[in-house]
Parts: structure tokens; sequence; C-alpha cells
């Protein structure tokens, strides 16, 4: 199924949710091989639920295994939609930027068509300095995503991001409890970020819906601990744009009854904010563009057993 824009007359739910999952499970826990990890992105995109589907997420170094294994599978016809990855920088910026040209013109069959494009590259700034440099080193038209750490004030970070044009990423978890951030670091970035004018996405640990106590990988004897949920990010984001205090939006952050949660054709309530279509499709196309997963299935089934669709 391509994924496509949504419109703004669809559901509040699928003007919210449209192409919000990027992909990678190549990544822990999943941590799938490349051919394992291709054959799941191929089949969730011919899905019903393919719409929520975004981006296959691999790292530069496994580029190559992904052209191998997905060849077969990549649309031909003309005009059919590209597979689009975001590929997970090295650290070494210019062969990063070499490797992704190489990989897309590898993948492109004539001058207006391709299979398969990486227009998303995301790589890690430990200072200020590493921004002007990620910013240098890829062509304008390529996407970047710059992970900021959220243990620093990131309002630098995210400042000179906006002088670039670039956009930000922040971790939201991992495979262990100190891997996940305190829910006032998420609302101080949330802010910067909308503050700025620069769009953002998210990584690790919104496997789920909400807020709740989950096991952190796949593993029989996992251990567990409180993890974020997507919706309550995009819940964060939505009423920052409403100009709701910190506290309310560190409330949302944490919360976890899904009955507080409610979609109709024309909007989504959180108890009693209400979202209109409107709303939701700044917040994706000038705020939270979307979030990483190794799992789709998972986030999939929760979000629609709440009533999204």
């Amino acid at each position: 199924m391509p994924v496509r824009i949504p419109l703004i007359t669809d559901p509040a739910a699928r003007v919210l949710l449209d192409g919000l999952i990027d992909y990678a499970g190549l990544f822990p826990p999943a941590s799938l091989a490349v051919a394992d990890a291709v054959r799941a992105y191929a089949k969730y995109r011919g899905g019903e639920a393919g719409w929520m589907l975004g981006r296959f997420v691999c790292p530069v170094a496994q580029l190559d295994a992904f052209g191998m294994v997905a060849e077969p599978l990549l649309p031909r016809d003309a005009g059919a939609i590209p597979w689009r990855l975001a590929a997970i920088g090295t650290g070494d910026h210019a062969a990063d930027a070499a490797a992704m040209l190489r990989v897309n013109d590898c993948h492109r069959w004539s001058w207006e068509e391709c299979s398969a494009i990486v227009d998303t590259m995301e790589t890690r700034a430990e200072t200020l300095d590493d921004v002007a440099a990620i910013h240098t080193a890829f062509p304008t038209e390529i996407s970047v995503y710059v992970e900021v750490p959220l243990t620093r004030d990131p309002r630098p970070f995210i400042d000179a991001l906006a002088r670039t044009g670039r956009s930000a990423k922040m971790r939201t978890g991992g495979v262990s409890a100190e891997a996940f951030p305190q829910a006032a670091q998420i609302v101080l970035f949330i802010d910067a970020c909308i503050e700025a004018g620069v769009a953002f996405k998210a990584t690790a640990g919104l496997h789920h819906v909400l807020c709740g106590s989950y096991p952190f990988t796949y593993a029989p004897d996992a251990a567990q601990g409180s993890m974020f949920g997507f919706f309550n990010v995009l819940l964060a984001c939505a009423l920052r744009l409403d100009n709701a205090t910190p506290a309310e939006i560190e409330v949302a952050l944490l919360e976890s009854d899904r009955t507080s949660v409610t979609f109709a054709d024309d909007a989504i309530f959180w108890r009693s904010r209400r979202f209109d279509r409107t709303r939701l499709a700044h917040l994706r196309e000038h705020v939270m563009t979307s979030f990483g997963s190794c799992a789709f299935t998972e986030p999939v089934s929760e979000v629609r057993a709440m009533g999204a669709w």
C-alpha cells in the first residue's frame, strides 16, 4: 500500500498518525538480521496499516546489505512510490554523505524515478561545533536529524539547528532504565523545538501507545520499568502548541489511562482538551515528524485498540 500525505479532511487519527512510525527493526531490542527486517518492512508496507509506516531506518554500514536483500522487493512501476530510508550516520560525516549518494545512484533507474532513496540522515552532536560541521557535510536537500543530549540544556543546540534549518532528534529510552530521560527533560526539549521552530523526531523506547511499566526487551526474563508512550509525546506537543503549562504537559507525558483519549472524525480529545485536524496537521508537519521503533505491529495494534479507527 503506497504511503500518501493525509488530507485535512481525513479522520483526525489519520492526520496525526499517517507515516508516523519509522521502522527500526535492525536495532535493539528487536535486533533483526537485515533480510528479516527488510521482509518485515515490505509486509508492513503492503498491509492494512501501511499508511502508518514511515521510513526504513538503516545504519550507513548496512546500506549495501539492504540494497542486495531489498532489490527484488522494491517497486519498479512508473510512478510507484519508492521506499524511503533514514540512514544512521557513523560520525564520519563526509563518508556518510558519500555512501548515501552512492546508494541513491544505485537505486535510480531514470532521471525522475527510483526504487529506493535515502532522503534522511540521522546523526549525533555532542558540541555546538558538531552542529555546524553536520550542516555543511550534507546537501541541503537531504533532511538531517541531529540527536542532541537531554542531560544538558538542549536549547543552545536547538537554536543552532534553527540557524541551519536542520531538524532535531531526542532519545526517549533504550533497553535499561538508565536510558530513559526524565519527563521534565522531554518537556524542555519539546518547548525548545517549538519555540525555535525546529521539527524533531524521537527514537527508542516508544513501542507502546501510552506510558506504563513494560519489559525493556523481548527476552523472557527481561527487566521491566516505566516507559513513555508515543502518544504521550504527541500529546505533549499538542499541549505545548496550545500554550499549556509545563506541569500540564508533564502530566500528559505520564498519562497511562487509555480512557482519557477519545477519537472523533474531526478531532482527538485528551481529558478536557480538544485537538482538531488543523492543529494535528501542523503538529506533524512542523513539530514531531516521526518516531523510530523496532516494532510496528505493537504500536499499531495498541492505538487501534484505543479506537483510533
